[in-house]
């Protein structure tokens, strides 16, 4: 008896469900990415063969380059709560605005004094700015300032202690670094991590 021969018959899949996950895998990864910030003066870290995340939260770094030193501190609330104690202690009012502004500031470097001129630039004049650094001299106290304001904002928001890296230029002259060190030690912070990258990775 004859075999019957059954029509072949083109297959269909449905590919509905795979795009919706893969746009919405997409759109989580495009949310939940931190960007990265950009140095204001150019740091070449130096190398580890250790590699520990940094936190995401909770964290303050002082970035050390060109003889420099730059601050910023993680949380916009925490950065608000920083600007005001700071303007208190130096006698600055700020505007509303330029809390608005200075939350969402990565970082930065300038004297107190001229941080409202800074924050008044838009993007572009804050980036081809030449930031002169934060003072470090124990006169004006600025830095040591700024590192413990912050540690009593983040106390005081968030019942944390604030953890502090440095981010320090692998050439760096030895004096610059050290003076951020002093005042860490003025503050009995006398644990801090230093920002690396990994060898052979992109910094």
């Amino acid at each position: 008896m004859p075999k019957v021969k059954v029509a072949r018959k083109s297959t269909a899949i449905d590919m509905t469900a795979m795009c919706d996950v893969a746009f919405l895998l997409l759109t989580f990864f495009i949310l939940t990415a931190k960007p990265r910030v950009e140095d204001p003066v150019p740091v070449d870290v130096p190398g580890s063969v250790k590699e520990i995340p940094i936190p995401d939260d909770n964290l303050a770094v002082i970035t050390v380059g060109s003889g420099k030193a730059f601050f910023s501190v993680e949380g916009n609330d925490v950065r608000r709560q920083v600007l005001q104690q700071m303007g208190e202690k130096y006698g600055q009012q700020f505007t509303p605005e330029e809390y608005a502004r200075f939350e969402v500031l990565p970082v930065f470097g300038v004297p107190i004094g001229n941080l409202k001129q800074f924050l008044n630039m838009d993007a572009d004049q804050r980036k081809s700015y030449q930031q002169p650094g934060i003072p470090r001299d124990s006169v004006s106290d600025e830095l040591f300032n700024w590192i413990r304001e912050s540690r009593i904002a983040a106390k005081a928001l968030h019942n944390t202690e604030l953890r502090v890296s440095i981010k320090g230029d692998s050439k760096e002259e030895y004096p610059v670094v050290k003076d951020v060190v002093a005042i860490l030690q003025r503050q009995k912070v006398n644990k801090f991590s230093l920002i690396t990258t990994l060898r052979g990775a992109s910094k």
